[in-house]
């Protein structure tokens, strides 16, 4: 699958580049897409990133040295578009005119509520926490990436990992139930 596009850390002159970014783009595209609408909860910013991910990654795939997968890479690449959108004044001022206008702990259970990604409440929950617990929950259980990669994606140790991680099952559980006793 995804991960037999190592042969992006040998890239050399005379590959063509087109025909690696088709490659990334239809085994990373969706993802790509998702974790900046994760991030920055806009599809059309979404779009945006995405697009500006997949050029970063056309005018540098030269430079991966393949230190991590290519998934990681991208994802980190998304990661940094979506914070360096989030960080810009236009950003802040969309997002509080926005609001002014616009009106479970177990790993088990975790697993069968990601597995559900259609159930639009549970996304609702997911976007609902603060994106430091959001990334690592969907970092985790949507694109399986290990707690190393999670930490240099993050620029974070495994330890803040492992306890961002911990209080998102400890939130989700608790928006979780007080969902289910609302219903």
């Amino acid at each position: 699958m995804a991960d037999d596009l190592a042969y992006i850390k040998h890239l050399a002159d005379g590959y063509d580049r087109e025909l690696v970014l088709q490659d990334l783009m239809e085994n990373f595209g969706e993802d790509v897409w998702n974790f900046a609408f994760f991030l920055t909860q806009r599809s059309h910013v979404a779009d945006d990133i995405a697009q500006e991910v997949f050029l970063a990654a056309f005018t540098g795939m030269y430079a991966f040295r393949g230190e991590c997968t290519v998934k990681s890479w991208l994802l980190t690449i998304t990661r940094n578009k979506s914070l360096h959108y989030l960080q810009g004044a236009f950003f802040r001022k969309v997002t509080l005119t926005d609001r002014f206008i616009a009106t479970g702990s177990s790993p088990a259970a975790e697993r069968i509520v990601f597995d559900r990604m259609d159930n639009r409440e549970l996304w609702d929950i997911v976007m609902s926490l603060p994106r430091k617990y959001r990334e690592v929950l969907i970092l985790d259980y949507h694109y399986g990436l290990k707690m190393n990669e999670i930490a240099e994606l993050l620029h974070v140790s495994v330890g803040t990992v492992k306890s961002r991680l911990h209080r998102a099952k400890t939130k989700m559980n608790a928006l979780l139930t007080l969902n289910m006793e609302e219903s």
